[in-house]
């Protein structure tokens, strides 16, 4: 008879084979340490900022330098002054104060020319559409009485223009008192009067137009009578809003 199969031994855990060759773990390759792709665009885009702004700021230093010199040469050179405003003359055609049952009303018809001098020798202006409004009285009395306008017009070096308005109101509703002043005022020529011009002007040079500014002209007060004896008051004149030459 065959002899009965012998049963296979289990190896133990972390048995090793003496005969086995060792086998040594391959060496780790040297692998160098992986940064984020957006490190190194940082960096430029840093680098780049700081360059753009060293430029930027150096051309403006450069700008501002220029603009100065120029400034400075033209001021030397054409010596530009402002225009000069004077109201010349201001006669009422007519001014009525009618009182009514329901109210007091002013009925008037006014003259008014505005002097304008050119003072420069190497300078002319370019005025646009000019607009004028024309008040009589003072603080709680004050009353429009018409306001008018004129077209665009171009003043040479060394001259002067008169502008010329015809303004009139009708039925303009005021207080009794108040009608009954300006009334009294004027018959004495003690009424005083305000002029408001408003326009925008460029300056010409060498053919050139040099900027277009805003200019608001205020002429007065200034009472009736004065004005019947020849008095032209200079007005003043406003720029920008912040500037002013009497």
């Amino acid at each position: 008879m065959a002899e009965p199969p012998k049963p296979v031994l289990q190896k133990p855990p972390g048995y090793r084979d003496p005969n086995a060759p060792v086998r040594l773990p391959p060496k780790p390759g040297f692998r160098k340490p992986i940064l984020p792709a957006t490190f190194p665009v940082k960096r430029r885009r840093r680098s780049c900022c700081r360059i753009c702004c060293c430029f930027f700021c150096i051309f403006s230093f450069i700008l501002i330098i220029i603009l100065f010199l120029g400034g400075a040469f033209f001021y030397l050179w054409f010596n530009p002054k402002v225009p000069v405003f004077h109201l010349q003359s201001l006669k009422f055609r007519r001014f009525n104060v009618t009182v009514k049952s329901d109210a007091t009303y002013i009925d008037s018809q006014t003259a008014v020319k505005v002097e304008v001098r050119n003072p420069n020798d190497k300078i002319t202006f370019k005025y646009g559409k000019t607009s004028m409004t024309l008040t009589a009285g003072l603080g709680e009395d004050e009353t429009e009485l018409g306001s008018g306008s004129s077209g665009e017009f171009t003043q040479g070096k060394k001259s002067t223009t008169v502008l010329k308005w015809t303004v009139q109101e009708k039925n303009v509703l005021v207080p009794d008192e108040v009608g009954a002043k300006l009334k009294a005022r004027h018959r004495s020529r003690a009424m005083m009067v305000s002029v408001e011009v408003r326009t925008r002007v460029s300056l010409g040079v060498g053919g050139w137009r040099i900027g277009t500014v805003g200019m608001h002209i205020s002429c007065g007060d200034v009472s009736l009578k004065k004005l019947d004896g020849g008095d032209m008051p200079k007005c003043t004149v406003n720029v920008l809003k912040w500037i002013n030459f009497h």
